[in-house]
């Protein structure tokens, strides 16, 4: 007994063992310093070997690699092969009542039939991959008796024992026979007292307008912050006028759960202040996309202190730690609400396309959309236009969640002679395309279209929705696919990839040569993607007609549009927040990226605001650039050209007058590095000439927010190391890395306390701006009224009347009248 009590014990540790090896080794790395320099740079060595064996590689990216993957066959045969029809019209094999109820063997996934040496006909039995997995464990023995439990105990960790059982009963639950889960979610899928969409008509809107129902938000959302901006700023609510209060919009950077953490505590210290009640927007990349979802659901009840202890309560344990995640998706209740987006899209789309991005969906809603007590999982949470429920009367903030697709339009050169030619202005055009979701709306702008987000999912063709065969839709597309999509920065391009790693590349000795030839062949590497992104059905398709004629003709022609992490094009949701309508006076960033500084993702959203002409922002506000760049040097020599002798004297003198006093400021601003809080305003003044507006200058007064012609206000908090906060450093604290998806209580305390603590370095400077913003909007409504006030009463002058009656009109020249 002493012996078996001992077993059990070693069993019981080697369990925990296991399960604290998936939770965290951050301590035992900084102890075994050769364990931690194999986890730094083999990664980063093996992903620059497969860069660079694919630069070398003889056979073009276009034949190595799947550039646009839009439709896959088979969806539902990967999964199963028995439909709903055929286990109900085929008998199944052997005695059903040989084993207990429910515990039927799931059907067979293909059949094979071929004759033998005799000539006999036979059938046999092909299972596919998936089934020669889970039939392999499920056939393989569990008591371990040959090997010796103390034995198992040591090798064989106790949870990896259970995975048959666990796959065993997936299997037979999506294998759509009578009873099963999946025959349970098809027939709510075409029931519309279940899923009333499916029965509503949508057509696609093409405007570049905000949609009715944002329009009524915003009505019904100003009298909300009003109140909250008197409450803030410590002014009689009766003395604001609804249109002196500033339009504040609040955007969360990706970055994955260090995103999802640090921007949770940014916001709650918002709330605590006060100022997350005058906001308007929110919006969000990667992981601030899953802070709005777990927001608006029941989980956080709409606060962010609540959402911060589930966030303690379920990151300690890994997204893919099998026995935790296999048990949400075979168990009810949970199974069936993240399980049935996978089984509408398989079962009613025949040529629907799967990859990793839906498995990773379904990883993250089995771990972030599941509270710790699993059976109080709530249906509403998963879909994105129930959130509707929290702005319809304008209580709540109206979020904005955004994916890109890029756009390489290698088919529209097809027609040119030199396939090289081709391929180098395919590579030159490439571009990402933003598409936004909100409880209204699912929107493109550069394709000036979208459909109701309730409508997601379904197929459209010439801007109508196609109805299937038995009359109805699909219900909406499930929030655990769009968490993967919004997500999903692993569909990077390869350039993506490396510029991830270079810096560990270029630390090493001997590898200088690798990075100088990856960085030459940049332009490949920017169109190939290791990964395929999600794919959701087209909705433009066959609108070639209404769209602007910008549109590239591969939108017309798709079936799916593939859709990835918008941090691939910038972390900061700012594009959405500059649509024309939203009229955002106050843009909040809070910006929690791997590297803030060489990112510089304000900076990157110049060129967005030039090509798209919107006045007031301000240009040239971000990181302040170390060094010149070989860019910025060739655009100066192009520049500094010239093809006479008299333009070349004028851009001489040019020269020597900009190498002045204001040259020399603009050098020493440039040179002040950024804080916690950094404010940037732009202007709204017409310019004359076609030079370049000069670059806005850090906001160091309050005054500098009052000039009438000022535009959009930027308050830009990095989340940076605080010595106030010892012991964690968004740089260096290897928790903290993008693709870490474990974090102890202990962890997450230390990034609230982090970013909490950065908010209060620049807490009351940011009220001060709102309180300018809001006189400045005061004085120019006032200065406006008051010129509106005279121009009535000079035309009444001219045209006789004084006082409200005509000169001369009721007088009869005695003196009693």
């Amino acid at each position: 007994m002493a012996g078996l009590r001992g077993s059990g014990q070693l069993r019981q540790l080697r369990l925990r063992e296991t399960r604290r090896t998936f939770s965290t080794a951050t301590r035992r790395l900084h102890r075994y310093t050769a364990a931690r320099l194999d986890l730094r740079h083999g990664p980063p060595l093996l992903l620059a070997a497969v860069t660079a064996g694919f630069l070398m590689s003889p056979s073009p990216p276009r034949a190595s690699l799947r550039l646009v993957k839009l439709d896959a066959p088979g969806a539902w045969s990967r999964w199963t092969s028995t439909g709903a029809g055929d286990a109900e019209s085929k008998p199944e094999d052997g005695d059903s009542s040989s084993g207990k109820s429910g515990q039927q063997a799931p059907p067979p996934q293909s059949r094979v039939v071929s004759k033998d040496d005799d000539g006999e006909t036979k059938v046999e039995e092909k299972s596919s991959v998936f089934s020669v997995f889970t039939d392999t464990l499920a056939s393989a023995s569990t008591s371990f008796s040959s090997v010796g439990d103390t034995i198992v105990g040591y090798v064989v960790p106790a949870w990896a024992r259970l995975l048959p059982a666990f796959i065993t009963k997936l299997q037979r639950e999506l294998s759509m026979a009578p009873g099963t889960l999946a025959e349970e979610i098809w027939r709510e899928a075409n029931d519309p007292e279940v899923n009333p969409e499916i029965t509503w008509d949508a057509s696609v809107r093409v405007s570049n307008d905000l949609c009715e129902d944002e329009k009524s938000f915003l009505e019904k959302r100003s009298k909300f912050t009003r109140r909250a901006l008197a409450r803030y700023l410590d002014i009689p609510v009766e003395k604001i006028h609804p249109d002196d209060v500033p339009v504040i919009a609040m955007c969360g950077s990706g970055g994955g759960l260090r995103a999802l953490v640090a921007g949770t505590s940014s916001y709650l210290s918002t709330h605590e202040s006060g100022l997350f009640d005058c906001v308007t927007y929110t919006a969000g990349v990667s992981g601030s996309c899953w802070l709005q979802t777990l927001y608006y659901s029941n989980i956080s009840q709409r606060s962010h202190e609540r959402l911060i202890r589930h966030l303690k309560h379920r990151l300690g344990v890994h997204i893919a730690f099998p026995p935790d995640a296999l048990s949400l998706l075979a168990s009810a209740p949970t199974n069936k609400f993240l399980l049935s987006g996978l089984v509408e899209k398989a079962k009613a789309i025949p040529d629907a396309e799967f990859g990793i991005v839906d498995i990773y969906g379904l990883l993250l809603a089995a771990r972030l959309l599941v509270p710790k007590g699993e059976l109080a999982v709530d249906e509403y949470d998963f879909k994105v236009s129930n959130q509707r429920r929290y702005t319809d009367d304008g209580s709540h903030p109206l979020p904005i969640y955004t994916a890109v697709r890029h756009e390489i339009p290698l088919g529209e050169q097809s027609d040119m002679q030199d396939p090289i030619a081709a391929e180098q202005k395919a590579r030159r055009e490439a571009w990402f395309q933003w598409f936004e979701f909100t409880p209204y709306e699912f929107w493109c702008e550069e394709l000036g279209a979208g459909i109701p987000t309730w409508a997601m999912g379904r197929k459209f063709e010439n801007g109508r929705t196609v109805w299937r065969e038995n009359g109805l839709s699909l219900p909406e597309l499930r929030v655990p696919l769009l968490m993967g999509v919004w997500g999903s920065a692993f569909c990077a391009t390869l350039s993506h990839y490396y510029r991830e790693i270079r810096p560990a590349v270029k630390s090493l000795t001997g590898f200088g040569g690798l990075d100088s030839m990856i960085a030459e062949r940049n332009e490949d590497l920017i169109k190939v993607h290791p990964i395929d992104p999600a794919a959701i059905p087209n909705y433009a398709k066959g609108m070639k007609h209404f769209l602007p004629s910008t549109c590239p003709e591969s939108v017309d022609e798709a079936q799916n549009l593939q859709l990835m992490d918008a941090g691939m094009s910038n972390n900061l949701p700012i594009y959405p927040l500059l649509r024309p309508g939203r009229n955002v006076d106050i843009m909040i960033a809070f910006d929690a990226s791997a590297d803030v500084r060489t990112d510089n993702w304000l900076k990157v959203a110049d060129g967005y605001a030039r090509q798209r002409g919107i006045r007031g922002w301000p240009v040239g506000s971000g990181w302040p650039s170390e060094s010149e760049t070989m860019e910025e040097l060739e655009k100066d020599l192009k520049q500094a050209q010239a093809n006479t002798e008299e333009q070349a004297q004028e851009r001489l003198h040019k020269a020597q007058k900009d190498d002045s006093s204001e040259a020399k400021q603009r050098g020493k601003q440039a040179k002040k590095d950024l804080g916690y809080c950094n404010i940037w305003v732009g202007s709204t003044e017409e310019r004359s000439s076609e030079e370049e507006p000069p670059p806005s200058k850090l906001v160091e007064e309050d005054w500098e927010l009052m000039h009438p012609n000022a535009g959009i206000t930027v308050i830009y908090f990095p989340f940076l190391a605080n010595p106030k906060v010892e012991g964690v450093d968004p740089r260096t604290s290897d928790f903290m890395s993008t693709w870490n998806f474990v974090y102890t209580p202990e962890q997450i305390d230390s990034v609230v306390e982090l970013a909490r603590t950065n908010f209060e370095e620049g807490k009351e400077r940011t009220k001060r701006t709102v309180r300018a913003v809001y006189e400045r909007k005061k004085k120019v409504r006032e200065e406006r009224e008051e010129a509106e006030r005279e121009r009535r009463r000079r035309w009444k002058m001219s045209k006789g009347f004084v006082s409200g009656r005509r000169i001369g009109e009721g007088d009869h020249g005695d003196h009693f009248s």
